[in-house]
């Protein structure tokens, strides 16, 4: 049970370094696209490893209907 709780301890302790990061960089005042949003997702994951030198970037291609 300790174990546990302690993997829970840091999950979450990584993903709140990451929305740091995502505050930090300025993310949440973009407009939300699917770039933005993924963006945002991709780097509150990567959590610590933005203060390493990762930039996570999605760039989201809708594609459009044929005429």
């Amino acid at each position: 049970m300790r174990i546990g709780r302690i993997v829970t301890l840091l999950v979450v302790v990584w993903l709140v370094i990451g929305a740091i990061a995502v505050f930090q960089r300025g993310y949440e005042d973009t407009t939300a696209d699917c770039s933005s949003v993924a963006t945002i997702a991709v780097a509150v994951i990567a959590g610590p490893l933005n203060y390493m030198g990762v930039n996570p970037q999605v760039d989201c291609e809708v594609p459009q209907p044929s005429p």
